[in-house]
């Protein structure tokens, strides 16, 4: 019972519905011991001295106790069921509250389907159990220690001879709960396995028809159905080696008590009446009894399942409020940020950062350039304190962010990631989603400078627009501005934008990155982008490669230099601009000004200005943008 020892603090607090329920269930107990000896007094007292008189007396009085026995019973299944559904709701509430709290360590390696299997299936396992299973083997309890007792004050040789075959039934049923918990813990696992695969199958469904992969899905969805069904086939053959053992048992204690009972008759040491009255107790002993392998059956399937429960909420949760942190003030906080020192290494990883320092002034911009796997989100992800520096200290404002209360913390950041997550709600509801209270005239303004509002009007509904689950119907463009302006309307200290610009077009993102402009001033601001173009305005742009930092400093500084940055911005730029030889030589020496002159031209041209006429006649461009003008 050491599974629902530690889960006493979600039912202990409903305890008296569970003590009702006992109480009348005892009293229901109590009350059916009348029936054996009913019949009896009928058999030796009415029938034998032929009294008959009594017998309208005796109906009643089984009339009332029949009425009297129903009662308790309703109220053993009221008080039960509002023991188990209040249960369920104080677990189920510590569940998601552990839930909302558990850091993104715990989430890099859970599954969205395990964890909703553990909240359905096996919730509702305990459920059963602590309200109803419970109280049912406390039946059998009681029905088996009252009828023994009122079977040994009839005759106690003719109880001890029936009891013979009780002690196999009983080791039987304790081999059977052996076997059949590891069997179900199997059962839950491979349970949870194939509802992640439907759940994973169901979110990447574009996923999987572009690639023609129907097949392939259907065939991993057999293979984990197929566990599925064997894990429950091997349950079944557990059952059906231990059941028929615990019934033939039973039936002997039945056929040990007909024979010997009716000898004692015979020899008059018990009467008809009593032999009747101790049948009718074996059968009060023997049905609770052979409904115990059910009853283990849901024991061992609701400690099963609290086991995995229990996992959650026992998880440690990595990233927490040290004792007495400091509440950081939204009027005092300016939003100076620096890194000092810092190396940082996820789980059974190398190094993700490396000694890296970085002082960003209140009010800076600070661009973030590097391929996959440089680091640059793992800088933001530390920042937003997702994950413990353990090497080096990160401040803000010079709070060291591990003293900071992490709500008080996060609420001066604002972030749009570049994979955009909505709510399946409205449009109005996902842009106001990180404040309390805001106006629509607020929520309008945010999506005008995201450049959204445009198209939320075009919708059928407006603002008032429900979008499917994870913003399925919208463009992944049309998505990432609702994410800008939702970040906008919560007017943090600090702005970061990963990438948030890279679903729209290069029109569209010159746009945003106009009203950006205004929006930044007097904020701290990151940008992590692959576009040179999203960080040529920023006060400091730094180049990360495998954790460390490589390059550093304005884009007029940088391209100036031979490097990452200069390199990129050739890449970016060799489709569109003819960048020889001897050009890139000009830059590094430090003439930047004729490249500068090229993105200027470049940014015309796919802007469809009036100068696209001289831009075609220009030699320096590429055929294969002149074709595009044309």
């Amino acid at each position: 019972m050491e599974v629902f020892r530690q889960l006493k603090e979600y039912y202990w607090p409903e305890r008296r519905f569970l003590f009702a329920a006992i109480i009348s269930l005892l009293l229901a107990t109590t009350l059916g011991l009348v029936y054996p000896n009913l019949l009896r007094y009928l058999i030796d007292e009415v029938i034998s001295k032929k009294q008959f008189d009594g017998v309208p007396y005796l109906a009643l009085l089984v009339v009332c106790v029949v009425t009297v026995k129903g009662l308790f019973m309703l109220g053993q299944g009221m008080t039960s069921g509002q023991l188990a559904n209040r249960t369920a709701y104080n677990l189920r509430k510590a569940l998601y509250e552990k839930l909302q709290y558990l850091s993104f360590q715990y989430y890099d390696q859970a599954r969205t389907g395990d964890l909703m299997s553990r909240l359905t299936a096996d919730l509702q396992a305990v459920r059963d159990f602590i309200g109803f299973g419970f109280v049912q083997i406390l039946n059998v309890i009681f029905m088996f220690t009252f009828g023994t007792i009122m079977m040994m004050t009839i005759s106690w040789k003719l109880t001890l001879l029936t009891m013979v075959a009780m002690p196999f039934l009983v080791y039987t049923a304790i081999r059977f709960e052996g076997k059949i918990h590891p069997a179900f813990r199997q059962i839950r696992k491979s349970m949870s396995e194939m509802t992640t695969s439907v759940q994973e199958n169901i979110t990447g469904v574009r996923t999987v028809k572009s690639f023609a992969r129907e097949i392939h899905e259907i065939d991993k969805f057999a293979q984990r159905n197929g566990d599925y069904k064997d894990n429950n086939v091997v349950t079944s053959n557990i059952w059906a080696r231990y059941f028929p053992r615990m019934e033939f048992f039973a039936n002997a204690s039945v056929v040990i008590l007909l024979g010997v009972g009716g000898y004692f008759v015979l020899d008059r040491t018990i009467t008809l009446g009593e032999l009747v009255a101790c049948f009718s107790l074996i059968w009060y002993i023997i049905g609770p009894m052979w409904q115990i392998g059910f009853h283990i059956n849901n024991y061992t399937q609701s400690k099963a399942a609290g086991e995995r429960l229990l996992e959650i909420l026992h998880q440690y949760v990595h990233v927490k409020n040290k004792d007495n942190a400091i509440v950081l003030n939204p009027q005092q906080v300016k939003g100076h940020v620096k890194f000092e020192n810092v190396t940082f290494a996820y789980p059974d990883k190398q190094p993700a950062l490396q000694d890296f320092n970085l002082d960003a002034p209140a009010g800076s911009i600070i661009g973030l350039l590097g391929g996959t796997g440089s680091g640059k989100s793992t800088v933001i992800q530390l920042l937003l304190r997702a994950y413990n520096v353990r090497q080096g200290k990160i401040t803000v404002d010079g709070i060291d962010i591990r003293d900071a209360q992490l709500e008080s913390l996060r609420q001066q950041m604002a972030i749009v990631f570049q994979e955009t997550f909505l709510f399946s709600s409205t449009i109005r509801n996902n842009i106001a989603y990180g404040i309390r209270d805001v106006s629509m005239e607020e929520v309008v303004r945010a999506a005008k400078f995201a450049k959204a509002h445009d198209f939320i009007m075009e919708l059928p509904l407006g603002y008032d627009t429900i979008v499917g689950e994870r913003g399925l119907g919208l463009s992944g463009g049309q998505k990432q501005r609702i994410a800008i302006a939702r970040a906008l309307l919560k007017n943090p200290k600090i702005l970061i934008l990963d990438d948030a610009t890279s679903a729209v077009d290069m029109e569209t993102e010159h746009e945003i990155q106009q009203d950006l402009q205004e929006v930044m001033q007097g904020r701290t601001t990151f940008i992590i982008a692959h576009r040179i173009s999203s960080l040529k305005h920023a006060d400091e742009i730094i180049v990360l490669d495998e954790g460390r930092i490589v390059q550093r400093g304005t884009h007029e500084q940088l391209m100036k230099q031979e490097g990452p940055y200069l390199k990129t911005y050739r890449i970016q730029f060799a489709d569109d601009l003819s960048i020889d030889g001897n050009q890139a030589q000009g830059a590094a020496a430090g003439n930047e000004a004729e490249m500068l002159a090229d993105s200027e031209r470049l940014t015309a041209a796919a802007s469809q200005t009036e100068d696209e006429e001289d831009l075609y006649r220009d030699p320096k461009v590429t055929p294969i943008f002149k074709k595009r003008l044309s």
